[in-house]
Order: C-alpha cells, then structure tokens, then sequence
C-alpha cells in the first residue's frame, strides 16, 4: 500500500482514538460535580471540552516519552511501521468501546500503550519494545498513582470535614464546596488536556517519524497538536454517560467536600505527572481520589464490588489490547487486503458495540433516572387533569 494513504489512514484513526479517549474519560473530571449536583450535565461537559482543548496546548512532555521512548530505535531509525501503529490504534479503540459499553472507567493510555506492544511484536519482535521505558514510565506510576492520590484525597476530604466541622446552631459551611468543585473539576479537565491529548500526538509523531516524514526524535508539530486538541474536545462533548455514572454514583454516595477534594488531588497528581513526562492513567488517578474521598468521609461507604470490577479492568487493559493489536497486525502483514480487512472488521466490531448501547442508553437526560445498578428506575407519572376541552370530547 503507498506510504502516504496507509501514513493518512493511521492519523485518521488516530483522531478517531483521541475522539474515543475524550468520551471515555470524561467522567475524571465531571463526574463528581455532577453528581452533587455543582454543575449540570451538560454544562459540565461543555466547560471539560473547552479547558481539554486549551490543556492540550500547553505541554508536549507526555508525547515525546510516546513517540520516542516505547519502541525502540534501530539502526535505520524508529523500527516500528505505520501498518504496525495502524493495527495498534484498532486494538486501543475496540477496547475502549468496550470499557465504555461496560461502564468501567479503565485506562484510555494503557489501551494505547498495549495495542502498539502488540503490533510492535507481531510486525516487528519483542526486541524492538523498550520495556525499561515502559516498567519506569507506564506501570509503575499505574501501580503507584492510584494509590497516592488515594492517600492525598483521604487526608485532605478529612481536613476539609475537620475544618468545616459543624457546631450546634451554627451553619458548617460546607454548602461553599459545591462552587468550590467548579474551580477543581475544571481544573481536572484542563489538566487532562496537558496528559492525554499528547498519548495521540505522540503516536501521530511517531507515525510520521516511522515514515519518514518527521526527524527522529523531533517532538509533534503545531497542526498536529491542533488537530488532537479539537478530536479530544469534540469527544469530551459527547459525554460518555456510562462511565460518567459509575464514577458519580457507582463508588461511594459523594458530597461537595469529599468532590473537592477528590478533584484537586487528581488534578495535582495529573499535572505533575505531565511536567515530568509519565503517561499517567487519568482513569485510575480520578477512580483513585474518588476512593479515598469516600474512605475520609465518615459515614460514606466505598462499593468494593464496584472497585473491584474497575481493578480488574485495569488488569485486562494492557494485555487485551495488546492481543487485538497483535490479530490486527498479524492482518495487516498481509499487505493492502490485510488493511482493508482490518478496516472492515473493526467498523463490524464498533457498530455491533454501538447497536448494543442502544439497549440500555445512557444519556445526560435520564442520568438522575438509573440506580446504583446500573437500571433506569420507572418514574409513574402523576395523570394530567382532564381539560374542558377533553371533557367535550367525552361528552359528544
């Protein structure tokens, strides 16, 4: 297939990827304020959208560890191809679909990371992954982020509650929280945009660099970090009402303080992880929070059954989507066909997905209508009072 069109096709699907991460992940930052009822539906995605794509702008750190860190380089330059980053892209974006459809908050990155592993052995061999790169840069910080900001967003939920303590006949002044998650959860969003747009500018960077288009190791170009910052925005718009409700509702009851602090723990950890360079989970340092959050408040109780099925998720993320990237590409080493095939049984895959959702929607207008399990509760509408003009109706 020529170089250019198969170049093309992969930033395609790479926006398409970002698209999906900006739905999937919205929920890190407006899920809490949402579900205190701080900001609506709506709003909070509309304002997630905008600050995604003005934190996008604002480093390129988490790109360059992408596009230059995880495969190696050999002796001709990067080693892995645009077919290879191509299949690893279908793997990421089918098991995000599929985390989404699930309601399970799992990790837009590790997809990624585990779809171009996959590729990568399949196209190119085991050597060719840099694996010191991906243990110091990847899982360790999965392994340590979440359990971190669970500690910060514990302690600091226990402060807000101390020092807000409520005294007979004294208002405690908690009520300000819930004005105070707009600047927090906002901050979050911002502070995704700084993280995860860059995990698709990396890997259009490196799809350029792989064919020849781009210096190795030169860093993303202006019009790519527009173009993830617009896909990523556009995405968050969308919603992604699932996770949305497995992270308001799903985990712990949350209350304006314990959202506060749950959020300026996830934004603080998520910030300093992009000024460093680490392709941090926002998924798991969000879930992370809102578990420590639930733990400081006394009188909340954290759904372990619920935890545990999200942990689980984490588990699978990287080797489910490693094993699609590597069928992918295992396909696309077959030539121009083995594209095509790709291209038309990942639209099957995704359209089987969406068609399914349609079973049980969800959206941001019966969000408030679906219990802790996940069912829309059936609402009984009170019956209208006949008017004059039905009664005539009647009569004749």
């Amino acid at each position: 297939m020529d170089l250019t069109l198969i170049v093309a096709l992969v930033i395609a699907l790479a926006l398409i990827f970002d698209f999906t991460n900006g739905f999937h992940d919205t929920a890190n930052a407006m899920a809490t304020p949402i579900a205190t009822g701080a900001m609506k539906p709506k709003v909070a995605v509309g304002v997630a959208a905008v600050l995604n794509l003005v934190g996008a702008f604002l480093s390129t750190e988490v790109a360059k560890t992408v596009s230059g860190g995880i495969i190696k380089e050999g002796d001709g330059g990067i080693q892995i191809t645009p077919e290879m980053i191509f299949a690893g892209l279908i793997g990421a974006i089918v098991w995000n679909l599929i985390t989404w459809l699930r309601g399970l908050p799992s990790s837009s990155s590790h997809a990624l990371f585990g779809g171009l592993i996959g590729a990568t052995i399949i196209g190119v061999g085991a050597q060719a992954v840099a694996y010191d790169v991906v243990l110091a840069k990847v899982i360790l910080p999965a392994l340590i982020a979440p359990i971190t900001v669970g500690i910060v967003a514990f302690i600091a939920t226990r402060l807000a509650y101390a020092i807000t303590r409520r005294d007979v006949g004294k208002p405690d002044g908690r009520g300000g929280f819930r004005y105070a998650q707009i600047f927090s959860s906002s901050l979050v969003a911002l502070s995704h945009g700084t993280n995860d747009a860059q995990k698709t500018m990396g890997v259009i960077t490196l799809t350029l660099i792989a064919g020849g288009y781009q210096a190795v190791g030169s860093g993303p170009q202006f019009w790519v970090i527009a173009c993830c910052a617009l896909a990523i925005a556009i995405g968050t718009y969308t919603g992604g009402w699932r996770i949305i409700l497995t992270m308001g509702r799903g985990l712990t009851e949350i209350k304006p303080a314990q959202g506060f602090a749950a959020e300026t723990s996830t934004a603080a950890t998520i910030l300093a992880s992009s000024h460093l360079g680490f392709a941090l989970s926002t998924t798991q340092v969000a879930s992370g929070s809102v578990i420590g959050s639930g733990l400081g408040r006394r009188g909340s109780t954290v759904r372990w059954g619920m935890a545990g099925q999200i942990a689980l998720g984490w588990l699978l993320t990287l080797p489910a989507s490693a094993i699609m990237g590597a069928f992918a590409a295992g396909l696309a080493l077959l030539g121009p066909i083995g594209i095509v095939l790709d291209v038309v049984i990942g639209t099957i895959v995704v359209y089987v997905l969406f068609r399914w959702s349609k079973r049980d929607r969800v959206s941001h207008d019966n969000l408030h209508d679906i219990d802790d399990a996940g069912h829309v509760v059936k609402i009984k509408k009170t019956p209208r009072k006949p008017s004059r003009k039905d009664r005539q109706k009647v009569a004749l």
